[in-house]
């Protein structure tokens, strides 16, 4: 069997249409807003996201939120701007580091930290990194990378308990940028925009309540590298578009394939499409430079990650059964069973 990147290929001007003619339907008649806000990060998601919505309602009715906290990149803030700069969008700027730092975000993440290395210094740096698929089937045990400002650096495995309380700490950015994106929201009665895209969306990279909680999310269908495609139509700036994808969420700079993902992902994007489509390993290695041993393991890496993260993707359940919902005069007892 044939199988040839070109799958990924779209109509950029045509997807463009769609989308915006979605936004412009569910803002104002689903959500009845008059406006988006849209969390920026400086990389290509946001930013196409941001762009869409823009194309869609208005640049005038789009408020774009910068939200770096301590530990975030000094160029996120910049390319973030540009793209205000180029499409004309309002924007705003919240540093998050004090609501973080009430929270206990960073004395909790130090206390993970030195599960792990007992005389950490908080001028240390650290991610968190996984190991490579490639080289053979891999559990996926978390490793934390910590750096010292002489630039000497140390890899440990983590215990599941440091592992669990250092992201459950990383995971107030997420919550504390998303309830911030929907106070200007409330005050301007805008809607929040999410901005996944399908390989994040499907494998769970979010945090529930956090950059997984939007009112619509208008690249969740797209793989990445057709989120690129459809950017650069949109006048996204070549700075964001040159960009490699990253998590910025530790001190260290961090790949997402180093957190999370199995590969790069054009790579990811090719098999993700293959597996959804029932193309097999020996033909999606040929096209992306792969064993099909290798492509086998990223297979069974997707599976395990949809099982893993099915949790986040559900709603919440109720604790009786409420089969119908009447919006007009609340739930009616006869609906209602044991």
């Amino acid at each position: 069997m044939t199988f040839s990147k070109s799958v990924l290929t779209v109509d950029a001007e045509r997807e463009i249409e769609t989308i915006t003619s979605s936004i412009r339907a569910i803002v104002p008649r689903v959500f009845r807003r008059k406006g988006a806000v849209v969390a920026v990060s400086g990389g290509i998601d946001s930013a196409t996201c941001a762009a869409l919505c823009a194309r869609a309602l208005g640049p005038d009715h789009v408020l774009v939120l910068f939200l770096p906290e301590r530990d975030s990149s000094s160029t996120a803030l910049s390319f973030g701007q540009l793209l205000t700069q180029r499409l004309g969008m309002p924007s705003l700027t919240e540093d998050i580091a004090p609501i973080l730092d009430g929270a206990g975000c960073y004395r909790r993440q130090w206390e993970a930290i030195r599960m792990v290395f007992p005389d950490a210094k908080e001028d240390w740096k650290f991610k968190i990194v996984i190991p490579s698929i490639l080289s053979g089937d891999r559990l996926n045990l978390s490793r934390l990378t910590v750096e010292m400002p002489d630039g000497k650096s140390l890899t440990e495995r983590m215990p599941l308990q440091a592992y669990l309380q250092l992201v459950a700490a990383t995971n107030f950015k997420q919550r504390t940028r998303t309830m911030m994106a929907y106070y200007h929201a409330d005050r301007l009665n805008y809607a929040v925009c999410g901005t996944p895209n399908r390989l994040e969306y499907d494998q769970g990279f979010f945090v529930k309540g956090g950059d997984g909680l939007a009112d619509f999310k208008p690249i969740a269908h797209l793989y990445k590298s057709q989120v690129y495609q459809i950017a650069g139509a949109l006048g996204v700036p070549d700075e964001i578009l040159r960009r490699t994808p990253t998590t910025d969420t530790f001190s260290l700079a961090q790949t997402q394939e180093e957190f999370y993902f199995a590969l790069p992902y054009h790579q990811m994007d090719l098999c993700l499409y293959a597996l959804n489509n029932g193309i097999t390993p020996d033909a999606v290695a040929s096209c992306i430079g792969l064993t099909e041993e290798q492509v086998r393991r990223v297979f069974q890496d997707i599976e395990a990650k949809r099982r893993g993260t099915l949790p986040l993707h559900r709603t919440s359940v109720l604790s009786v059964s409420v089969p119908e919902i009447d919006h007009r005069g609340g739930v009616p007892q006869s609906s209602i069973t044991e």
